[in-house]
């Protein structure tokens, strides 16, 4: 099993569920923060500081400064101005976070002071549109933050009105619209990544088990393929969630909830077609979040149902399970460092 330290976010609210936010090698992880469902973290690029979704009624982002040890201190919380807040990234520049307000279909930026805590909101948008999927696609949901890989500009994925949406971060914070990408309807678009060298971006659809395979240059996006996350005829409802991609851009791997699989795909030389090479049990049950070592080599699997963190070996792109999973309430993120 891997020594190296992660954080886990959790969430709180529902039945049997963690404390907080933990911390430590994964088979010794204990709970450094308390705090109200911290469904995704994110750290700064000098790795001082935390940042974490309080995804309640009343969205607020939380500010923590790493101690030593890797224990959390609370510097401040601020609120999102949505409901939910599900996604906080931190800018490429490190001068702002960005948060997405799932239910209420939100993006929030808010300004890092010199402390590390976070300031008042800089910029808020509220997003609008629906799809043709009337239980989940009533309204906008905004689902995740992304930047391109030379952080020039920054994506807002809105599962609710099946969009991506491409800005400009100008020096006050604020969001300058450059694009947008309209997935095909009914897909739920719910998180992206984008190739490391060629002009591809990568998203992962929650509603119909698919990846949107899209060409990409200077903020614009334009889909060139679309695939299944899923082997043909698989049975049952299935709602992919979290999307990774190699270092070196050759592989992709999405989560399957519903099947409880991770999908891995190859990527073309040119990064503009996949192909699905592998589908493996997630280790357990609902794998909301993936997540890779700093290395490389291993690959965690957040199982929210099942109560179990699962890793696996990574080998020329292909997975191989290691050991047994690990139990913690409610795994939602997984965050190495």
């Amino acid at each position: 099993m891997t020594s190296e330290r992660i954080y886990v976010g959790s969430y709180t609210s529902q039945a049997g569920g963690g404390e907080g936010i933990a911390f430590g090698p994964l088979d010794g992880i204990e709970t450094v923060a308390t705090i109200a469902d911290p469904s995704f973290l994110a750290r700064s690029a000098d790795g001082g500081f935390l940042y974490s979704t309080d995804e309640e009624d009343n969205g607020r982002i939380a500010a923590f400064a790493i101690q030593p040890d890797g224990g959390l201190a609370l510097l401040n919380q601020q609120p999102t101005g949505g409901v939910h807040p599900c996604h906080v990234a931190v800018d490429p520049s490190g001068r702002f976070v960005l948060s997405a307000n799932y239910t209420s279909g939100s993006v929030a930026v808010h300004p890092i002071n010199e402390d590390g805590s976070l300031g008042e909101t800089a910029y808020f948008i509220q997003r609008s549109g629906t799809g043709p999927n009337a239980e989940r696609q009533e309204g906008p949901h905004a689902h995740q933050i992304a930047f391109d890989p030379a952080g020039e500009y920054v994506f807002d994925i809105d599962l609710g009105s099946d969009t991506v949406y491409s800005s400009t971060l100008t020096e006050d914070g604020q969001l300058k619209e450059v694009d947008q990408l309209h997935i095909h309807p009914g897909a739920g678009p719910r998180h992206m990544v984008f190739h490391p060298t060629a002009g591809a971006a990568y998203v992962i659809n929650e509603l119909d088990s698919t990846l949107t395979v899209c060409s990409y240059a200077d903020g614009k996006l334009q889909t060139v393929q679309t695939a299944s996350t899923r082997p043909a005829d698989s049975p049952g409802e299935n709602f992919p969630a979290e999307l990774l991609i190699s270092a070196d851009g050759r592989f992709l791997y999405g989560s399957n909830r519903g099947d409880d699989t991770i999908a891995v795909f190859a990527t073309a030389a040119d990064g503009l077609s996949v192909e699905l090479v592998q589908t493996i049990g997630s280790g357990g049950d609902w794998p909301r979040h993936l997540a890779f070592s700093n290395d490389g080599q291993t690959l965690y699997a957040a199982n929210e149902r099942s109560d179990q963190i699962a890793t696996f070996g990574i080998d020329n792109g292909q997975l191989t399970a290691q050991g047994e999973p690990v139990s913690w309430p409610k795994p939602v993120c997984i965050l190495p460092v």
